[in-house]
């Protein structure tokens, strides 16, 4: 254990790379008794996989971990079947039960990638939400008021905008706040996006006669678009178990701005020591590449991902500072090839990609596009990604979604 460094010392650790801390005061009393707290982490298996976003509260688990205390990951499988209104403009669609048991499996075995299984506690809230009467969720309800509620900016936004917000959407904070009452949870860890349900927890707690839980949240992790939160169903994220072709090519893909955000928030690198040295934004992304696959599938797998990256785009004629726009997520059949420029952002409208492809200036995997009517098969299952060009610079990447 290493609750015996000082309080100074752990508070340093726990809160490197951290946007807020409620109460610090709180945490300095809580690590003085020395002994191990509860860490709370909630995942809503909204989606099969884990993604790089996610990382980003594991690895401050982990530090919890290593300073002895105990994680108690909480899958969210019933919560995710009312579904978390957080940063949403309309209601979220609702999992069935199947959905949701299928995604938590997966997420019950990603999770310790990162964090260590023997100080890990992994435990579903349907275990005790599932159990409570009509009557323990009026009681519950009743510690809350509509006013408090609607301080919240995603439930604001929609009341003003006239956008409807289902009645059950009201019940997700609450029953999260129960989730830290039912643990006894000292400490909860989230994204800011979560800021609203983190503090209300606090509040439940008190009601409940509990000492309220230490709050810490995390930055949000900007997805392969560099605009929008890291979401599987956004289409934007890197999911830590993807092959490592997948995360190498993924991570090329992005633009030199989020690349140092990457670099910050995933890696211990020194982003500008590296510029220094390597003094060419390519290699340096390269770099980012190889360590995020090497953390989740080794080294030799981090290298033979480089290895083929580089013989594969190299073939199909991509120069070392080409300007990659984004992956492009389709399903399986025949697509296009005006609609996915248009899509990919290499060109601003269907009339202007017609223009680009009269031009001689398109290319898929380096092969020139000369009818306009022209359309690419994407073969289920194909793990393969095609080169989408318009011009020497500007590049796309397209992958079947699977």
């Amino acid at each position: 254990m290493r609750m015996r460094d000082t309080v100074d010392t752990q508070i340093s650790l726990i809160m490197r790379g951290s946007v807020s801390l409620e109460t610090e005061g709180e945490l300095r009393d809580q690590l003085r008794e020395k002994r191990p707290l509860r860490i709370k982490f909630g995942a809503d298996p909204s989606a099969p996989d884990i993604h790089l976003g996610h990382t980003l509260v594991l690895n401050k688990l982990k530090i919890f971990q290593e300073l002895g205390h105990e994680v108690i990951f909480i899958i969210g499988d019933f919560t995710a079947r009312i579904g978390d209104p957080s940063g949403r403009s309309k209601t979220r669609r609702q999992l069935s039960k199947e959905e949701v048991a299928q995604n938590a499996e997966t997420y019950a075995q990603q999770v310790f990638k990162i964090l260590d299984p023997k100080k890990t506690r992994v435990v579903f809230n349907s275990e005790w939400l599932d159990r409570l009467t009509f009557e323990d969720i009026v009681r519950l309800a009743s510690k809350v008021t509509v006013a408090q509620l609607l301080q919240r900016d995603d439930y604001a936004k929609r009341y003003a905008g006239g956008v409807p917000i289902s009645l059950h959407e009201f019940l997700y904070p609450l029953a999260q706040g129960f989730d830290s009452i039912h643990i006894k949870a000292d400490v909860e860890i989230g994204g800011t996006d979560q800021t609203f349900n983190l503090l209300l927890g606090r509040e439940l707690q008190k009601s409940y006669g509990q000492k309220p839980q230490v709050i810490i949240t995390m930055p949000l992790l900007e997805g392969l678009d560099g605009v929008e939160k890291m979401s599987k169903s956004l289409g934007n994220s890197i999911g830590i178990t993807e092959p490592p072709f997948e995360i190498f090519g993924k991570i090329m893909s992005i633009s030199d701005d989020l690349m140092a955000r990457y670099f910050e928030l995933l890696t211990d690198l020194d982003y500008k020591k590296l510029q220094k040295e390597l003094n060419h934004p390519k290699a340096i992304k390269v770099k980012l590449a190889w360590e995020l696959v090497k953390r989740f599938h080794g080294a030799e797998e981090a290298e033979s991902a480089r290895n083929n990256f580089e013989l594969t785009f190299a073939r199909k004629g991509v120069p070392d500072d080409a300007d990659w726009v984004k992956v492009i997520p389709v399903h399986a059949g025949e697509h296009k090839i005006v609609q996915l420029i248009k899509e990919s952002g290499l060109a601003p409208s269907g009339s202007e990609a017609r223009r680009k492809i009269k031009e001689g200036a398109v290319r898929i995997d380096n092969e020139k596009v000369i009818d306009e009517n022209a359309t690419l098969i994407v073969m289920r299952g194909e793990k393969k990604q095609h080169i989408l060009s318009v011009g020497k610079r500007k590049f796309a990447r397209i992958k079947e979604q699977g």
